[in-house]
């Protein structure tokens, strides 16, 4: 066997045929475990014309039905705009600000402890974490349809109110609770 990073030689097999053994290894490369995959962009919503509502209409699909998906995310914007007079997508995008976590607590093992160590969220999972939370928690709403339950919620989270305010504001408690280990950031 040719040692790390040399080109090994065809060598005669047993029997007479030859095979070529040439394998080429890269100088302190690790083996990849797991591949990156290139995100797909989402379009634009057809109707907004805003990738954010496209996002929102894919958390709310349940078993692939999007056609059922947009019709109750459309019907919880038409009664958004009916309550409030304000453009259901102001409205929205005013919720999505409210409920976007700036700091979670990640668990990170030093010696035989784990600490929840807190972190600054990047953008996209923040918008990731505040969809689902919508999401979550307008299903869990006793209002009698779905949209009526995610435009209440949305009007809700607007005025910084709702329970996906209150899972970012317990995210934030969190963070500030474990601030003494910052120093243990990764």
């Amino acid at each position: 066997m040719a040692p790390h990073g040399v080109v090994q030689q065809p060598h005669e097999a047993p029997g007479g045929s030859t095979c070529d053994l040439n394998f080429i290894f890269k100088e302190g490369s690790n083996v990849p475990r797991k591949g990156h995959t290139l995100h797909r962009d989402v379009l634009a919503d057809p109707i907004y014309n805003s990738k954010i509502v496209t996002k929102l209409v894919n958390s709310i699909m349940l078993d692939g039905k999007k056609g059922i998906a947009q019709k109750i995310v459309y019907g919880a914007f038409e009664r958004v705009a009916e309550k409030t007079g304000k453009d259901a997508l102001d409205i929205f995008e005013e919720a999505m600000n409210n409920i976007m976590p700036v700091l979670e607590v990640k668990a990170k093992r030093v010696g035989g402890a784990t600490y929840q160590v807190p972190m600054e969220v990047r953008p996209e999972r923040r918008q990731t974490l505040a969809l689902r939370w919508l999401t979550e928690f307008s299903r869990k709403r006793s209002e009698k349809t779905q949209a009526e339950r995610l435009a209440n919620e949305l009007m809700d989270a607007a005025n910084n109110t709702g329970a996906a305010v209150k899972r970012k504001e317990e995210m934030h408690r969190m963070a500030e609770a474990n601030k003494a280990f910052a120093h243990y950031r990764f």
